[in-house]
C-alpha cells in the first residue's frame, strides 16, 4: 500500500502529519515510537516550508496487512521546487499489527478534524512525558544508587586502607618481635654455651684464659680480667681504669664515656683518662664474700645493646661463680694430695732387695683416692710389700685405704703368709664396711728363700722378670674381691726367683683403659719391664720406674688413680 501527499502549505503539512499519526497508530505502531516518527516528520516538513515549494510525502506499508511489515515515510522536493535535487529524507518504523477496517489517511478540512487530531497528539505527548517522567525517577535512582554505592566503595576503600595499615603495622610488629626473639634466642644461646666452656674447666686460670675467646669480637673488642690476689697482678706496672676501682669498691657495675650509657644496673662514670675515646664497661666478679675481680670489656661498635650488657653482666656472675669453685677445688686438691701423701709410708731399705714406688692421683677430681702402696719388714726378716685398690674415689675411700694398710700391718707382727693376711683382710673390711670392697696383692721376700710368695684378691695379677729378660704374669688362680658376702680362704702361691729379678706390683689405673680393657695395659707393661737390662734396674731403679710409666701413661688424662711398686733382687755383682 502506498499513499502521497502534496504539501505546500502550513495546512498541507499539518494534514500529512495527522495522517501519519492515524496510520501508524491503525498499524499498531507503540505510542513511543509514533511520536518520534511524527515529531521528526514535523521537524523535517518546518525546514521543507521554510525553503518553500512543493513538497512530497509518501507513505509505503511493505506487506499485507494481515501480517506485520515496515512502515516507510519519504519526503521528497517536487521537480519544480527549488531544493530540488536534494537526497529525500526518509524513515522506517515496524508495523507490529495490521490496520484495522475502516482506517484510512485522509483527513477533514473542517477544524474539528483538526483540533481532535491536536488534542490525539497531546495525548501521544502526555504518554511520552510519563514514559520521559518514568525514566527520570529510575535515572534519579540509579544515581541515588550509584551515589550510596560510591560513598560504600570510598567507605571501602578507607577500611581497606585503615586494615593495610593495620597490617602492615601488625608485619611490622611482628617482624621486630621475631627479631626480639631471635636476639634473645642468640644470647640464651650463648650464655648456656659460655657457662658450659666456664664450667667445664676446674683451673681458674684456664677460666680466666677462656673469657676473652668467648667475647672478642662478637660481644667485646677488648676483655681484660682484674683478679685482685693474682699473682700476676701483683707484679702489674699498668694501672686499672678509675671506673675499675669504683666498680671493685662498690660491687656495682660501671659504663665510662663520654656519653651515658643508659643500661640497666650500670652506673655512669666520666670517660677512663687512660683512653678517653673509649667506652668501658667494668663489672665486678661477685662472690658471697667478696668480688674476685672486675671484668673490664670495650664494646665492639660505638656502644651496647642494654640487652647485651644485661647477658654479659650475667656471663660475668657465671664466670666469678666458675673461677671461685675451682680456686675452693684447687684448694682442696691440693689438700688433699698432701694427704693422700701423707698416708704412702716411705720404702724401707732392705739388703739385697730395691724398692721403687710411684703414685699419681687421677687428673679428674680430688686428688685422693683408695690406691696404696706399702713395705715393711717381719720379725723372722721377711719383706712384705703390698699393693691395694679400695673402691670408689675421694676422702672415705682413702680412709678405708689408710685403715685396711693399718690392720695389714697388725696382723703381719704374727709372721702370717700373704694368702692368710688377705684372708684376714677380708674378714675385717667384711664385717667393718660391708658396703665397701678392695683388691690387694701381697709379696713376700726372705733373704733366705730362693722363693717369692705371693697372693692376690680381685687385683690385676703382678708381672716378674726374671734375670735373663723374660717376663711372666703371675696369673694363678687369685681370691675374690676384699669385703663381698663370700667366705673365703685365699691360697698363697710361690715361684723361684734369683738375683737379678723384678717384681712389679700396680694398680688398674696403670693398664686400663675404657676402650681396650685390661689384658692390653698389662702386655704393654710386660713389654716395657722387660725391655730393661738388668744392669739398669740395679743402678738406677727410680729411674726405671719412671721410664715404665712415660708410654704406659702417654695421655695427660687420667679417669683413676695409678700406683706402681717394683722390687728388684740386686745381682750377683751389686750384692
Amino acid at each position: 500500500m502506498m499513499r502521497t501527499w502534496q504539501i505546500t502549505t502550513v495546512t498541507d503539512a499539518a494534514r500529512a502529519r495527522i495522517a501519519l499519526a492515524r496510520l501508524a497508530a491503525a498499524y499498531g505502531v507503540p505510542t513511543l515510537e509514533r511520536t518520534r516518527l511524527t515529531t521528526a516528520l514535523s521537524a523535517h516538513l518546518r525546514q521543507c516550508l521554510t525553503k518553500g515549494g512543493t513538497w512530497r510525502l509518501t507513505l509505503n506499508l511493505a506487506g499485507s496487512p494481515a501480517e506485520e511489515g515496515l512502515l516507510h515515510a519519504v519526503v521528497t522536493p517536487s521537480p519544480d521546487a527549488c531544493a530540488a535535487g536534494e537526497p529525500p529524507w526518509e524513515v522506517t518504523v515496524p508495523c507490529p499489527e495490521a490496520a484495522q477496517a475502516g482506517e484510512g489517511g485522509t483527513v477533514a478540512d473542517d477544524p474539528a478534524a483538526l483540533a481532535e487530531a491536536l488534542l490525539g497528539a497531546d495525548e501521544d505527548t502526555a504518554v511520552v512525558l510519563d514514559k520521559l517522567t518514568e525514566q527520570e525517577d529510575l535515572v534519579a535512582f540509579h544515581r541515588e544508587e550509584l551515589h550510596q554505592t560510591n560513598q560504600g566503595v570510598l567507605a571501602l576503600h578507607a577500611e581497606l586502607d585503615a586494615a593495610g595499615r593495620a597490617q602492615r603495622e601488625a608485619f611490622a610488629a611482628e617482624r621486630s618481635a621475631r627479631n626480639e626473639a631471635e636476639s634473645a634466642r642468640r644470647r640464651l644461646t650463648f650464655l648456656a654455651d659460655a657457662s658450659a666452656v666456664l664450667t667445664a674447666s676446674l683451673n681458674h686460670e684456664e677460666i680466666v684464659r677462656r673469657l676473652p675467646d668467648l667475647l672478642v669480637p662478637e660481644y667485646a673488642s677488648s676483655v681484660d680480667v682484674w683478679l685482685f690476689d693474682h699473682e700476676d697482678d701483683k707484679h702489674r706496672s699498668s694501672p686499672h681504669p678509675a671506673a675499675a676501682v669504683v666498680a671493685a669498691r662498690t660491687g656495682r657495675p660501671q659504663y665510662a664515656a663520654d656519653h651515658p650509657g643508659n643500661l640497666p644496673g650500670v652506673d655512669d662514670q666520666p670517660p677512663s683518662a687512660l683512653d678517653p675515646a673509649r667506652p668501658l664497661l667494668c663489672v665486678p666478679l661477685p662472690t658471697r664474700r667478696a668480688p674476685l675481680g672486675v671484668l673490664t670489656l670495650s664494646p665492639p661498635g660505638g656502644r651496647w645493646d642494654p640487652d647485651d650488657a644485661v647477658m654479659l653482666i650475667e656471663l660475668t656472675r657465671r664466670a666469678s661463680i666458675a673461677i671461685d669453685n675451682a680456686r675452693r677445688f684447687e684448694h682442696n686438691r691440693d689438700i688433699a694430695e698432701t694427704l693422700q701423701r701423707a698416708l704412702l709410708t716411705d720404702l724401707p731399705a732392705t739388703p739385697g732387695l730395691s724398692l721403687a714406688a710411684r703414685y699419681l692421683p687421677a687428673t679428674h677430681g680430688l686428688n685422693i683416692g683408695g690406691d696404696w702402696y706399702d713395705a715393711f719388714p717381719q720379725r723372722d726378716g721377711g719383706l712384705i710389700t703390698v699393693i691395694g685398690d679400695v673402691t670408689g674415689h675421694g676422702l672415705h675411700a682413702a680412709v678405708m685405704m689408710s685403715q685396711l694398710r693399718t690392720a695389714l700391718r697388725a696382723y703381719a707382727v704374727d709372721g702370717d703368709s700373704p694368702g692368710r693376711l688377705l684372708t684376714r683382710l677380708h674378714r675385717f673390711l667384711h664385717h667393718l664396711q660391708p658396703d665397701l670392697y678392695a683388691t690387694a696383692v701381697i709379696a713376700r721376700f726372705h733373704p733366705d728363700e730362693p722363693t717369692l710368695t705371693w697372693a692376690a684378691a680381685g687385683h690385676p695379677p703382678p708381672v716378674l722378670r726374671l734375670p735373663d729378660g723374660s717376663v711372666r704374669t703371675l696369673d694363678a688362680k687369685p681370691g675374690a674381691m676384699l669385703g663381698i658376702p663370700l667366705t673365703q680362704e685365699i691360697d698363697d702361691h710361690t715361684v723361684r726367683v734369683a738375683p737379678g729379678s723384678t717384681l712389679a706390683l700396680y694398680t688398674d689405673g696403670l693398664v686400663e683403659r675404657r676402650a681396650q680393657g685390661i689384658d692390653p695395659g698389662i702386655e704393654r707393661l710386660a713389654t716395657a719391664l722387660g725391655g730393661f737390662r738388668s744392669a739398669e734396674l740395679d743402678a738406677d731403679l727410680e729411674g726405671s720406674a719412671d721410664r715404665i710409666l712415660h708410654p704406659l701413661l702417654s695421655d695427660s688424662e687420667r679417669d683413676d688413680d695409678v700406683c706402681l711398686l717394683l722390687c728388684h733382687l740386686q745381682g750377683d755383682a751389686a750384692a
